[in-house]
């Protein structure tokens, strides 16, 4: 069975719209993907600091980092999970990316000095809602675009963004409905991938 990693950065919990969705989501996805969850809700890695990075250097990569790292680096396929906050998403899973973005461990160094991603998914799925009407790809969408940086390092060739909009304007019911026609388109891409 293929291999998936759901990086879950809904840190709201199960109230979070963005997490129902990649949920709907990810149960079409699990009957062709074995999938392992990394939880960022209680996940504290800090930010790369002087020490830390000394430290990596010293010592080399710790537990987590390469249990983490080897888990993407081996995946089919990369699902990520993470709500729209300050025109990207939270600061947990920019902390977390960043602990995986190790030489040896996502991307390697060519002897001529470039970057090679190690990476073996083709594809990253990045699922988000929004509460306004920021389109993808627009320069106030800053997550796809940091994404798509990060899966060009990692070797990932493509990063498809599922966005709902509009999910803090309007009332109960029109919620209702918007979520339920997006669980639906969702669940149809899910069953393409």
């Amino acid at each position: 069975m293929k291999q998936l990693v759901y990086i879950n950065a809904c840190i709201r919990g199960a109230e979070s719209r963005t997490r129902k969705l990649a949920e709907a989501m990810l149960h079409e996805l699990a009957q062709r993907y074995e999938i392992t969850e990394i939880d960022l809700s209680n996940y504290d890695p800090g930010c790369i600091t002087e020490d830390i990075f000394k430290r990596r250097q010293q010592i080399g990569l710790p537990e987590d980092d390469l249990r983490y790292g080897n888990k993407i680096a081996t995946a089919d396929l990369i699902v990520v999970a993470a709500p729209f906050w300050d025109m990207s998403f939270p600061a947990v899973l920019k902390a977390f990316i960043e602990h995986m973005c190790a030489p040896g461990l996502t991307f390697k160094y060519n002897p001529d000095g470039s970057n090679q991603g190690i990476c073996r998914a083709e594809k990253m799925l990045y699922i988000t809602t929004r509460g306004g009407l920021t389109k993808t790809g627009s320069r106030l969408d800053q997550g796809t675009s940091y994404l798509k940086a990060i899966c060009w390092l990692w070797g990932i060739p493509q990063v498809k963004t599922f966005a709902v909009t509009g999910t803090d304007m309007c009332t109960p019911e029109e919620l209702a409905e918007i979520m339920a026609k997006a669980t639906e388109k969702g669940r149809a891409l899910c069953r393409k991938l």
